[in-house]
């Protein structure tokens, strides 16, 4: 077998796949409202779980790989996963990783624009999951269908598609340990359902933050009373919510008060940081939907950068209680309860963070007030390993290859539950944590899209990065 690719027709090759069986392929599972089970908790009943696992195995199997086996792994009232092998060279694993859950519709899409309706608008295809993380299962076979399109070695592939990671990943730890005789041991794994800076270049996620989410839920009352005769003597359980929330957060600046909840910051991903905002500069900012005159919470780009992967921050995500506003009366209600995303740096234990909070939160209520906090399974963050030169060496010549730029590190402000379980079950394997979510792609939120050119290029790196993995232990 060949140990070298042809650019060029790793190019065509590429495109074609792409044009032909892969946006087709997407178009359909966007329509596929598949919620995470987070968000549809009658999602057997419901069944979109079971089309778009349907969808992406019928898919998988018709790819022309020689020995891919496709499977449909189900755990009792677990969600499925899909497990693929591919045979390989050597005694070396790559484990590829994505999921096939989405997030809920949210609202705010342009006028054309809706979660389950793909609409292509040049290099965009807007739609809810198609790039967090629909493409992922296709882009991992494609880029193994270059290789052997060329007769170019790579190690034994396994390729695992979870269906709950945006509620978390609560049903993977099962699956790991169910199928850990399948999976065997890697050497490298590869993730792509994560994001980039821009789409000029290869970007490599070295860090993810962790998460801690909770309902506070404020009660002073029984029921609601006229605020004529209640306020006043009755304290308003919006006023004793914000009390409570600026414990853990100083409002003027963001800052997370609850010292469990930060860490010191690498020297390395400090200078990480700078480097990368020498590379994009004010676009960290112009990227986002900012209203007219909205401005950040510091000028600095690299201390942006670093608030945003390396610093708690504190989001209020829900809120329960409060009427809409065409139907709110007079009336001071008997509670408030809020739901709050605390995102946590790298190294913080999740656990210890959620109970930190939750302490603050719930001692000493003010007025007597009934407080508490429910804190739902937290998740941790994640730190690269250090990067082995053979590794740095391929992502560098990929991204040069195919981008025409080198590759740059960056950390991301998001969590993958998965990363922090596999780098403590398999602390000497390398990671290429990568994705296709760069700037205005708006995953979780409205008008999400998947940037197909930068899809393209990322399988062509994919490849090339096995390439070189398998060619060096030779």
């Amino acid at each position: 077998m060949s140990a070298k690719l042809n650019e060029s027709e790793v190019i065509a090759s590429c495109e074609c796949c792409w044009e032909r069986e892969i946006v087709p392929a997407l178009h359909d599972y966007i329509r596929i409202p598949n919620k995470s089970p987070a968000f549809d908790p009658a999602w057997r009943e419901n069944g979109h779980m079971d089309r778009a696992t349907s969808l992406v195995e019928a898919w998988c199997k018709a790819q022309p790989i020689p020995g891919l086996t496709v499977e449909v792994v189900r755990l009792d009232q677990r969600t499925p996963v899909i497990l693929m092998e591919v045979p390989g060279t050597g005694d070396d694993t790559v484990l590829l990783y994505g999921h096939l859950d989405k997030q809920p519709e949210m609202v705010g899409w342009r006028q054309g624009l809706g979660p389950w309706e793909p609409v292509r608008d040049g290099d965009r295809l807007y739609g809810r999951g198609g790039a967090d993380d629909g493409y992922s299962s296709f882009a991992s076979l494609a880029a193994l269908r270059l290789l052997h399109e060329q007769g170019v070695p790579h190690a034994r592939c396994v390729v695992l598609i979870e269906g709950c990671e945006e509620s978390g990943s609560p049903d993977l730890p099962a699956y790991i340990g169910a199928l850990a005789g399948r999976i065997g041991k890697p050497s490298l794994v590869v993730c792509l359902d994560s994001g980039c800076g821009n789409y000029d270049q290869l970007w490599i996620t070295t860090s993810l933050r962790g998460l801690v989410q909770g309902t506070l839920e404020v009660g002073i009352l029984r029921e609601g009373v006229h605020s004529g005769v209640g306020s006043g003597v009755v304290p308003s359980t919006f006023r004793i919510l914000r009390q409570l929330l600026s414990r853990i957060e100083d409002e003027r600046t963001g800052r997370v008060l609850v010292d469990a909840l930060h860490v010191e910051i690498p020297e390395e991903r400090v200078a990480q940081a700078r480097a990368a905002a020498g590379v994009l500069g004010p676009t960290v900012v112009s990227e986002l939907p900012w209203v007219q005159g909205g401005r950040p919470v510091a000028d600095e780009v690299a201390e942006l950068l670093l608030n945003r992967t390396w610093r708690p921050a504190l989001s209020v995500t829900g809120a329960d209680g409060l009427p809409p506003v065409a139907g709110a009366g007079n009336v001071l209600r008997p509670f408030t309860r809020a739901k709050l995303s605390v995102r946590i740096p790298p190294r913080v234990d999740p656990r210890a963070a959620a109970a930190a909070l939750k302490r603050v939160l719930e001692a000493d209520p003010p007025y007597g007030a009934e407080v508490r906090f429910h804190v739902t399974e937290p998740s941790a963050g994640w730190d690269a390993p250090a990067t082995a030169p053979w590794l740095e060496e391929a992502v560098n010549r990929a991204s040069r290859t195919y981008f025409g730029r080198p590759a740059m590190g960056i950390g991301e402000g998001g969590t993958i539950p998965f990363m922090a379980m596999l780098g403590q079950k398999f602390p000497e394997a390398q990671f290429l944590i990568t994705g296709v979510l760069g700037p205005q792609s708006n995953a979780h939120g409205p008008n999400e899209f998947l940037h197909l050119g930068m899809g393209k290029k990322l399988t062509c790196c994919v490849a090339s990065v096995l390439a070189d993995h398998a060619a060096r232990a030779r």
